[in-house]
C-alpha cells in the first residue's frame, strides 16, 4: 500500500470513529425513559401494536391505544391492565380526522399531554395488480399516509408548545422496495416514508424527533386478518409461509423492542431484520438488478383468476399447507397477540 493510500485509509477510519462517537453523544443527549410518559398508539389492539403497548406499560408509561374493533380493544385493555398499566382504550377510525382529534383530546384529558405518538395502524391487500381497484389504493393511502398525517397534526400544537415530542411512523420494507402483489400497500408505505422523513427535517428545531421504522417480515400473527384476492388460497400460502419462517421473519417481540429503543434514542430510521436491510442496501446500490429480480419474483407468484377483485381474509383462505407445522410460529403469535379471534 502506497503512502497516499495509507493516509486515505487512516482518514476514513478516523472519520468513521469520529462519527460513531458523535452519534453516540447525540443519542445520549436525546434519550428518554418511558416511565411517566403518555403514549398514544394507533392500531394498538393487536399484533405489533399490542406488543409495543405491553412493553410500554411494563416500563411505566401511560398508554392510550386506539383501533376500530371494540371487542379487540376490550381484550387488549384487559391484557394491558393485567400488567399493571394505566391504559385508555379508544374506539377510533384513524382515517377520520374528527375521530382522531377526539381520540387525542380524550387521551390528554385522561392521561395528560401526549409525549409519544406511534402511528402503527395498517391494512394489507395481497394479489396481482389486475385485481386491485381504486378502492384498494384509496384505503391504503387513507390508512398509511393520511391517518399518520391527521394524528401528527393533532398532537403537534401541544408538542410544539412544550418543545418536546416523539413521533414514530411504522412503515415497512415495502416502503423502500417495490414488492410485487402488494402494490396498493407499497404505494401507501412509500408515501409514509417520504412524509416521515420530511417531518423529521422540519420538526427537529421544535424539539420533536420523528422516527421512520421499516420492518421486514414479522411474526405478529396478522396474516389471518389480511385480505387476499384472485387465487386467494395460493396468495395466502406464500404470504403466511414467508411470515412464519425464522431467518426470513423476526418475532414481533424483537421488532417491538427495537422500535421502542429507536424511539428512546430519537433515531432517524430503522430497518428491521437482516433480510430487509440487505434488500434495502441492494435496492440503493443496484436498482436495475433489483428491478429484474422483482420481475422474476412476480412471475413466480400466482396469476390472476380465482375470485378476481373480491377479497377474502386469511382465515378464509386456509389450506392443508397453511395449517401445517410450517406456519406454527405465526399461529402461536396470532393467539398471543389478539389476532386469532373473529
Amino acid at each position: 500500500m502506497n503512502e497516499l493510500a495509507k493516509k486515505s485509509a487512516i482518514a476514513i477510519a478516523g472519520g468513521a470513529l469520529a462519527w460513531i462517537a458523535i452519534r453516540s453523544a447525540i443519542r445520549a443527549s436525546r434519550r428518554i425513559e418511558y416511565a411517566g410518559r403518555t403514549v398514544l398508539l394507533t392500531g394498538g389492539s393487536r399484533g405489533l401494536g399490542l406488543e409495543m403497548a405491553r412493553r410500554l406499560v411494563e416500563q411505566g408509561a401511560n398508554v392510550a391505544i386506539c383501533a376500530r374493533n371494540a371487542s379487540e380493544l376490550e381484550r387488549a385493555r384487559l391484557d394491558l391492565e393485567g400488567r399493571g398499566g394505566s391504559v385508555v382504550a379508544l374506539e377510533c377510525d384513524v382515517t377520520d380526522p374528527a375521530q382522531v382529534d377526539a381520540a387525542v383530546a380524550e387521551t390528554e384529558r385522561r392521561l395528560g399531554p401526549i409525549d409519544v405518538l406511534i402511528n402503527n395502524a395498517g391494512i394489507i391487500s395481497v394479489g396481482p395488480l389486475e385485481t386491485m381497484t381504486f378502492d384498494d389504493f384509496d384505503r391504503s393511502l387513507a390508512t398509511h399516509f393520511w391517518a399518520p398525517y391527521f394524528a401528527t397534526q393533532a398532537v403537534l400544537p401541544g408538542m410544539r408548545a412544550r418543545r418536546f415530542g416523539r413521533i414514530v411512523n411504522i412503515s415497512s420494507i415495502g416502503g423502500i422496495i417495490p414488492a410485487p402483489h402488494l402494490t396498493p400497500y407499497v404505494a401507501g408505505k412509500f408515501a409514509l416514508v417520504g412524509l416521515s422523513k420530511a417531518l423529521r427535517a422540519e420538526l427537529m428545531r421544535d424539539g420533536i424527533y420523528v422516527t421512520t421504522i421499516c420492518p421486514g417480515l414479522m411474526r405478529t400473527g396478522s396474516p389471518p386478518n389480511a385480505e387476499f384476492k384472485s387465487q386467494h388460497q395460493a396468495e395466502y400460502a406464500w404470504f403466511v409461509l414467508g411470515d412464519s419462517l425464522p431467518g426470513i421473519s423476526v418475532s414481533s417481540g424483537h421488532a417491538a423492542d427495537r422500535i421502542l429503543r429507536a424511539t428512546q434514542n430519537a433515531e432517524a430510521e430503522v430497518v428491521i431484520s437482516v433480510p430487509a436491510r440487505v434488500a434495502a442496501l441492494a435496492e440503493s446500490i443496484a436498482p436495475e438488478l433489483m428491478s429484474e429480480l422483482y420481475g422474476i419474483a412476480n412471475r413466480l407468484l400466482p396469476g390472476p383468476g380465482g375470485i378476481g377483485s373480491e377479497s377474502r381474509l386469511g382465515r378464509q383462505s386456509e389450506s392443508a399447507l397453511t395449517r401445517s407445522f410450517l406456519t406454527l410460529l405465526t399461529r402461536r403469535a396470532a393467539q398471543r397477540n389478539n389476532e386469532s379471534a373473529n
